[in-house]
């Protein structure tokens, strides 16, 4: 277990909270919760990990001594499972750094709310749109359901705006007056 948590913290190349080193370790239940913090408090006990504080967060940092032994080592760990629990991880960042990426606002509006949501990529905003939910539980839903997969969201509004046609309604022929003219006309006269 040492061996894989120090293979993946080379391999990402990336600090991770204690937080999140735990969820990418356990929360797709790719190792045991109780087998992982022994091996998390053996590595800080033995050198190969420490805790590095940076503006105030803690971070998990490997150190030259981890380092080294993730090359010597790494074969003791089937590739599947090294490769699953790599997986876990960039998932896990891809997730926070999408979250990073949209914001949200929720405020009272009238009778209801307004959801503001703005969606970013780096210093371009793409979307910034104001939704009305007739309740707090609904704009908390309606903010809930965006957030889930907002690449989702955003691609849908453009895919809807660019296949939107005008919307031009057909003229339903009534069955008692198929072929009554006049019925036709009187309907077209009520738009």
């Amino acid at each position: 277990m040492q061996i894989l948590l120090a293979y993946f913290l080379n391999k990402i190349n990336q600090l991770c909270t204690p937080n999140q080193l735990t969820e990418i370790a356990t929360g797709e239940g790719i190792v045991n919760y109780f087998d992982y913090t022994a091996a998390v408090s053996t590595m800080l006990e033995n050198g190969t990990l420490e805790i590095t504080e940076i503006e105030g967060t803690e971070y998990y940092r490997l150190t030259e001594k981890g380092k080294a032994g993730v090359e010597v080592f790494k074969k003791q760990v089937e590739k599947s499972l090294r490769d699953k629990v790599y997986a876990a991880g960039l998932r896990l960042f891809a997730r926070l750094k999408s979250d990073m990426d949209i914001c949200f606002d929720i405020e009272p509006m009238g009778s209801g709310f307004s959801v503001g949501c703005k969606y970013k990529d780096g210093d371009m905003t793409l979307m910034d749109i104001n939704l009305y939910a007739p309740d707090e539980d609904q704009a908390n839903f309606i903010r809930s359901k965006i957030k889930m997969n907002p690449t989702d969201f955003y691609c849908r509004v453009i895919d809807y705006i660019i296949e939107n046609e005008e919307y031009v309604p057909s003229v339903a022929e009534s069955d008692d007056g198929a072929g009554d003219d006049s019925a036709v006309e009187e309907q077209y006269t009520l738009w």
